[in-house]
Order: C-alpha cells, then structure tokens, then sequence
C-alpha cells in the first residue's frame, strides 16, 4: 500500500523518516490526494492545493508551466468540477505561470473564465519581472543549473486584488485572505473556517525558510515569524502548503509553524542587538547563529536557503548596503585589488597556491577569496583557472544550502570554460 500524504509528514515531524524534498518535478504519482473532506493537493514543482466547493473548484496557485498539465490531469482524476477561482499565493514564476494551462483546459471544456486572485503587490512583481527578464533569467541558470537563461515575461494578471485583509465567498466555504510580508512582499495565506484548514503558501517550505535569498530582493523574516505564529492561533487541522506534503493534527501543524517563528525571530533578535552596538556587518555575519535546539529540526534544514543569507538580508533592510567598512563604501575595482595582492605575493600563481594549500587545510572560505583574486589579477592564467575551479568544485560539494551551492559552482563552470577556450 502506498504511504498516505499525511502519514509521510507526520513521520517527517516526528522524525520517523528522512524530510525529502527532491524529485517533485511533476504532479506525484499519487494523483490529487485527497487530505480532507473536499480538499485535495497535487503536489508538483509547486503544489496547486483545491477545494471543492458548490460552485466549483478553489485552488490555490496553478503552479509552474513546465508542470502544470500534469497537475490539471490530476486534479481532473480527483474532480470534474471546473475551476471557480485561482488564487495566487504570491507572484513567483513557479505558482503562477501555468495560469494558461489552466485558462485553456477552462476554455476546451466550455467553462467560465476562471477569476484570478492575489494580493495588490502582485501586478507590481510581474511588472518587475518584466523589466528584470534578463538578470533573472541569469539567476535561474546559476540556481538551478540551466544550460542557458531563462525567465517568462508573459503572466495572467490577478482581476481581483486586496490590500490587507479580504473574505472570499464561494460555494458555501469562506476564504480569509490575509496578507503577509515573508519571502515576498505580495504572500497571501489563507484560513478555510469550515474545513479547518490554512493555505500557506512559502510561509513553511519544509526547509529553512527562504528569507535570505542573495540574488533576490528583500525578504521579511519578522513579518514572517509575525504570520506564521497568527496562523497557529487559529488551532489548525490541516496545513496545506506550496511545496512538500500536507499536514494534519493540531498539534503537529503548531509545532512546525511556532518552531519556524521562532528560529526567525531568533536571527532577528540576535542581528539587531549587533547592529544596536555598532557591529559591522562581517561581526554579525559571523557571530549570530541558530540556537541548537532549532538547528536540528528536520524541516528546518539549510537545504535552500540557510541562516547566513538571512542575516544578510536583515541588515539590508534595517541597514542598507553599508557594511560598516569605510574602504568598502568608495572601494576599488576588484581587479585592481587583485593586482596590487599579486604583485605583493609574488604573481597571481602564488595567490593560486595559497588558495591551493588553504583549500587542503579545510579552510575554504579564505581559500575562494585567494582564489578570485588570482584569476582577477591574471585573467588568462591556466594555472589560476584551475585552482580556482578545483577550489569551487570543493566548496559546492560542502554547502548544504542549494543557493550556496550553485553559485559555487557556476564558477567553478566559468573556470572550466576558460580552460577548454
């Protein structure tokens, strides 16, 4: 017999099993498992969670195009009620942009046009992505190892927005839509009174929270922790979230939500005490840490995001870009530091086997500094790019957090490319 959705998250909380993230590319072989009474969720890439109400199906997002007619094929095996009201979470690429798979099937099957729903920030952050196309298309080639850039400039805008708070109506089932800052500035969760249930978007991924993010703007970790401890307040029977399985019981569903708020707030807490005695940001960066207790959590694993990137992204917010570092605030290019090192070590090969020697010792975080500035300083050095290749290859396999991860090696590709040239 096949493990059950629900059975499969309570053995990851309660550590029974390994948490799993991996392999969710399209709809789960499951189909739309039910999880409760007129409630499905396919999982995919992004999950599209449904309710079934008298009017017709309520779904929260439509997932990513690549993957969404495989998650409308298992929506159709569950239910053959058309699609009343698609509402976005927030207005990333992966829950939003099989909007035309679903608009389609609508269409094929006589249907009404189904009614798009999402915070007022949302039209905004298509407007950006837009206007950014290029930048992000690169971030997406870096992060999930594509071959090339890429990034969608075509999206369904919402025909309904709301500002803070909104009651939705449909089919005997009320949706309260509330607004939330998080890991977007447009994150909508939502509260379903009669089935007990929250949507919660990327508000719990079943990872570390992605609340840092480097190639990305801000994000709000105390917002976060803010909505995340309001959702437990509602004494939850059923979490639905965007990515990974549904859970179910109380006091499973508080555990997971209180111990995310807390592990945020706890990064809050200790970066804004550094920042109030006058700390730079390589202080805090190095000195605050999870507690322990909450660095063990199985959902709370650095498997994408991670704590570091986290801090980073609060003193951004609290403290803008300055470091505290007066040489940073007018510095140099990279490049001229990088000669000026060389000549003083000796040659940009001596800043290769430097990084070379600190790669062996264990210490690759000093290691890729030396190695970046040999390959700065001598751009068309062979020995420099395969140092500094090897060097990232290293740090790429030591990273748990998948952002980390593919950066390092990104450049560890740019250096073998520059070899085979």
């Amino acid at each position: 017999m096949t493990e059950s959705m629900l059975d499969r998250s309570a053995a990851w909380i309660d550590g029974t099993a390994e948490v799993s993230m991996h392999g969710l590319i399209n709809a789960s072989a499951g189909g739309a498992e039910e999880v409760g009474e007129r409630v499905a969720l396919a999982e995919a890439f992004s999950n599209v969670v449904a309710f079934d109400t008298d009017d017709g199906l309520v779904v929260f997002d439509v997932s990513h195009h690549l993957v969404a007619p495989g998650v409308v094929q298992a929506l159709r095996a569950w239910s053959s009620a058309p699609v009343h009201t698609a509402v976005y979470t927030h207005g990333h690429a992966d829950h939003v942009t099989g909007a035309h798979t679903f608009d389609a099937e609508a269409e094929a099957a006589g249907a009404p046009r189904i009614r798009y729903v999402g915070h007022e920030a949302v039209p905004t952050r298509f407007d950006r992505y837009q206007q950014t196309a290029g930048y992000n298309g690169h971030i997406n080639m870096r992060q999930f190892r594509l071959p090339e850039p890429a990034w969608p400039t075509e999206f369904h805008y919402p025909e309904l927005t709301y500002r803070s708070a909104s009651a939705m109506e449909v089919g005997g089932l009320t949706f309260d839509l509330r607004h939330a800052r998080g890991e977007t500035d447009d994150h909508t969760w939502a509260w379903v009174p009669q089935r007990k249930a929250i949507c919660v978007g990327d508000l719990f991924i079943w990872q570390f929270p992605n609340a840092g993010n480097p190639q990305k703007v801000q994000r709000y970790a105390w917002d976060w922790a803010v909505a995340l401890r309001d959702m437990a307040a509602m004494n939850p029977e059923l979490l639905l979230p965007a990515h990974g399985p549904a859970i179910a019981g109380t006091d499973r569903i508080r555990t997971v939500l209180l111990d995310t708020a807390r592990a945020l707030e706890s990064l809050h807490d200790q970066t804004l005490a550094l920042m109030n005695t006058g700390a730079r940001l390589d202080d805090v960066i190095h000195s605050v840490r999870l507690p322990d207790d909450l660095a063990g959590k199985p959902y709370l694993r650095p498997t994408y995001d991670e704590p570091e990137f986290v801090v980073r992204n609060l003193w951004r917010l609290y403290g803008g870009w300055y470091d505290g570092n007066p040489a940073n605030l007018k510095p140099a290019r990279d490049v001229e530091i990088a000669r000026e090192v060389a000549a003083l070590a000796g040659g940009a090969d001596a800043l290769a086997e430097r990084a070379e020697r600190l790669a062996e010792s264990g210490d690759l975080r000093l290691a890729c500094h030396f190695a970046e500035m040999a390959v700065q300083a001598e751009p068309e050095s062979r020995r420099a790019h395969e140092v500094r290749a090897a060097v990232y290859d290293e740090r790429r396999g030591a990273e748990a957090s998948f952002m980390a991860s593919g950066i390092y090696r990104s450049a560890m590709l740019d250096s073998r490319a520059a070899l085979d040239s």
